[in-house]
This record gives structure tokens, sequence and C-alpha cells, in this order.
């Protein structure tokens, strides 16, 4: 029952957060501020947003055919319409469900390709650090990049204090978990241990695999079509098509976080896109309907290629 209780709440809390910012948000918008992000949804320029979506289709590939490298030094292999499905299915699930992708991508995997969960969950933990590190990189050339105009930004959103306590509490937490795996000998933790030990090979496998390069490039690539996505969609309106570069980097790292805190960024995408734009002359208006278009488009990119990926699935490889 716990269970099932805490399983509700990572649901519903993250959505949630979403709805209240959008009535919040809404509640600060005058008719006249109403009028022009409706104005602004007509008017906006979508063949921009088509160009950017297909932009991202390329790297939905990508992450698809990636996927083949960690997988064959591992010793498998698996059609690339099933590992395209799964990537597809994983964005899916991650808006609906937070953090279920990429189980859901493991398993899609075992029951149409054969693969072990533990050995495809492996190779999917690998791509993900992997994700980590370009994350950080860009949070870098973001931070090098704006670096004044940042510090402003969290100086007036994120609190400080609460930060560093949970922090510090997540620490504590962290070391106590580590301390008891390695010395604890309770039944279950040792049979843990050997699922586990499955895992580290699919995350090692990207650092000992022959063809890692491609790997690595690809990944890069990966990357890349997110910012071009981003970038390309800014010229759908006029009030953002003057956004430089740099900007449009600061608003990227923003958003990429915003989407972490709701299903697939509902609501806080948005605002959290809308309020930095803010800094940079867009009205809080026009910055909203730049957030909502970016967020629908790609989210609508989801819906259809994941809602499709589960109908054709069950047809192409009936016999699994």
């Amino acid at each position: 029952m716990k269970n099932k209780i805490t399983r509700i709440l990572s649901i519903a809390l993250p959505l949630l957060l979403g709805v209240f910012l959008i009535i919040y948000a809404y509640n600060q918008f005058s008719e006249k501020e109403l009028s022009e992000i409706q104005r602004s949804f007509k008017t906006a320029d979508y063949l921009y947003v088509g160009v950017a979506l297909f932009v991202g289709f390329t790297g939905y590939v990508a992450r698809a055919y990636r996927w083949k490298y960690t997988l064959e030094h591992m010793g498998y292999t698996a059609p690339f319409a099933v590992k395209f499905s799964a990537v597809c299915i994983t964005y899916l699930m991650n808006i609906t469900i937070p953090r279920s992708g990429e189980v859901s991508r493991a398993l899609v995997l075992k029951r149409y390709a054969d693969v072990p969960f533990d050995k495809g969950f492996g190779t999917i933990i690998s791509e993900r650090v992997i994700d980590l590190f370009l994350l950080i990189f860009c949070l870098g050339l973001t931070i090098s990049l704006q670096f004044s105009a940042l510090k402003d930004y969290l100086s007036e959103n994120v609190p400080y204090e609460k930060l560093l306590f949970y922090g510090v509490i997540a620490l504590i937490l962290f070391t106590a978990s580590v301390l008891f795996y390695m010395y604890s000998r309770m039944a279950w933790l040792q049979k843990l241990k050997i699922k586990i030990s499955g895992l580290v090979e699919g995350v090692l496998s990207v650092f000992k695999m022959r063809n890692k390069w491609p790997f690595l490039i690809l990944s890069v690539y990966i990357w890349v079509t997110y910012v071009v996505m981003f970038y390309i969609t800014v010229f759908a309106l006029p009030e953002t098509a003057g956004l430089s570069f740099n900007v449009v980097m600061l608003a990227f790292v923003v958003g990429s976080i915003a989407i972490t805190f709701s299903n697939g960024g509902f609501g806080v995408f948005p605002f959290a896109v809308a309020k930095l734009l803010e800094n940079y002359g867009i009205t809080y208006a026009a910055g909203t309907a730049f957030g909502w278009i970016m967020w629908a488009s790609q989210t609508g990119l989801v819906i259809i290629l994941g809602g499709l990926s589960f109908l054709m699935l069950p047809l192409l490889f009936r016999k699994k």
C-alpha cells in the first residue's frame, strides 16, 4: 500500500506543480496580454517549427542507431525498428510517468529482441552517463557565455539556503547507502549485487567497446539537435527572432532543467523559459507563447512517434 501511494504521488505531484504554474501564470496576465498570446499562436511561422521537429526526428534516429554499438559490444543485436520504437516509447512514457521511460525501453528490447533486461538497461544507463556529461558541458559553455546573466537569474529564482540544506541531507543519505551496500551481508542485498553487476557491465561497455568513437560522435550530434531545435524555433515569432545564440543556449539549459520538475516539463517549461527571456527584453506574454509553442511541438512529436511505436511493434513482430 505504501509503495502504491508513493508511486501515485511521484506522478501526481509533478503534474500538480505544472497545473499550479499554468494557473499562476494565467492569473498574472491582463486581457491585453492574453490577446497577445493568442495572436502569437495564430501568427507564428510554423514552417520553422516543422523544420525544428524534423531536426529533432533525426536526433531520435541517431539515438536509436547509437544504441547498436553498446548492444554489439555485449554480444546482442536488435532490429532498427525495435530500437527506434523503444526510443520513442521512452520519451512517451517519461511525459506520462516520470523516469519510467528507461525501464520501458529495456522491457521493449527484452520482449522484441530477446535482450536480457539487466543487460539492456545497463546499456541505457551508459548512454545516460554520456548524456549527463554532455549536459554538464552545455551548462559549462552557457555559464562561460552568460555568467553574469545566469547569476542574476539564479539569485532571483533559486533558494540557495534550501538547496544547500537538501544537498547536505542528500550527501549524508548517499554516503550511508554506499556504506550499507559495501558492508552489509543481507541475502536480498547479495541478490541485488548480482543484478547490479549486469548493469555495471552495460555502463562500462561504452568505454571498452571497439566502436566508441562513432558512439561518441552520435552522442554529440544528438545534443546538437536539441540545441538546433531550440534555436530554429525562436524564429517562429518576431519577438524572439532577434535573440542571440548565447541567450538561446541559456534558455535551452534552463528549459532542460525545468523539464525534470514535472511530467515532461508540463507547465514548468513555458514558465521558466518565459521568466528567463523577460530578462532580455522579451515580454512575458511573448515568452510564454514561445515556451508553449516549443513545448507543445516537441510533446506532440513524442506523442505521435510513441503512439505509433506502441501500435506498430506488435504488428511488425507478431512472433515475439
